[in-house]
């Protein structure tokens, strides 16, 4: 009977429900206590869903919109120079630790874990299924080099890479800008980089994936928009659903130019809605759509 008792504890306590101490213990190995002459302070924040907001007041929002599991902040110091902050965040899977990189992506890749950006102090890069956030308080050609050592070193610590989210691949690579390309599940997450509508016209929750990207740039600037639902009579119902409120003048047809004298187009296709809005014309709106299917088509051959 003990055994028997002990097996079950060992199985709750095992659960991605397990407290914030026993989720922040795991990556607490992943992060160094010094770097280049900065140390670690001797005690660490350590976060879950439920404490996110004392840590990240105000920001809290973006990361419990994906699978977040737990925080862990770092910070180092160094007599007479700026202090570093690192946080590490676990996201549950490889394709929520993609999507919070995403999030914010501007720059080009420094080659630090899966995919990564350092701008003004701030390094930010996933792999497996870490997001990792370091910064410098002041950025010197000392504290920028600490930055990168110490991300390098965590990099290397997270022994397992994940996989981008399939539907990523869905995405035509003709005139697509990389840096645009944006994965979430909710509205809240589309609300941040396109507005739609006050409603959630396109039924977006935690069961949902989506991508959106920008194709072109300036004049010829148009955005792809798709989503993948559990299954297709939820997407039917979601493409119904935009429909009424997006599109209610374009009668039987899936294409129609706005006020502004851009045009939208869209589309379900099994489990998909894809969606392209404010392209400059009607035939890159309906070609935009096709492509994605040719890439679609691909993927599952």
């Amino acid at each position: 009977m003990y055994l028997w008792r002990l097996c079950i504890l060992f199985l709750i306590i095992s659960l991605p429900g397990a407290s914030s101490e026993e989720a922040g213990q795991d990556m607490r190995e992943l992060v160094p206590k010094e770097v280049a002459a900065w140390k670690a302070r001797e005690s660490d924040g350590v976060y879950d869903r439920k404490t996110l907001y004392d840590y990240i007041d105000g920001g809290a929002e973006v990361y419990l919109a994906y699978d977040f599991r737990a925080c862990l902040a770092r910070r180092f110091e160094k007599e007479g120079a700026p202090n570093i902050i690192a946080d590490i965040f676990n996201m549950g899977s490889a394709s929520d630790a993609y999507g919070i990189f995403t999030f914010e992506r501007e720059g080009s890749s420094v080659m630090i874990g899966q995919d990564s950006e350092y701008t003004a102090g701030l390094l930010r890069f996933w792999k497996g299924r870490y997001f990792v956030s370091i910064l410098t308080e002041q950025e010197t050609p000392e504290s920028k080099q600490a930055v990168m050592d110490l991300g390098k070193v965590i990099a290397s610590r997270i022994l397992n890479e994940g996989v981008r989210p399939k539907i990523v691949s869905m995405l035509p690579l003709k005139n697509l800008q990389e840096t645009s390309i944006r994965y979430f599940h909710q509205k809240s997450g589309l609300d941040f980089h396109y507005y739609l509508a006050d409603k959630n016209v396109l039924n977006l929750g935690k069961q949902t994936e989506a991508v959106l990207a920008q194709y072109g740039e300036g004049k010829t600037k148009h955005f792809l928009l798709i989503v993948r639902y559990p299954d297709r009579d939820k997407a039917s119902s979601a493409f119904t659903s935009f429909r009424a409120a997006y599109m209610p003048d374009a009668g039987k047809s899936n294409v129609l130019r706005t006020e502004d004298g851009r045009w939208v187009a869209a589309k379900c296709e099994k489990e998909f809605f894809v969606g392209v809005f404010e392209a400059p014309s009607r035939a890159q709106a309906v070609a935009l759509l096709r492509a994605v299917d040719i890439a679609r088509e691909e993927k599952e051959r």
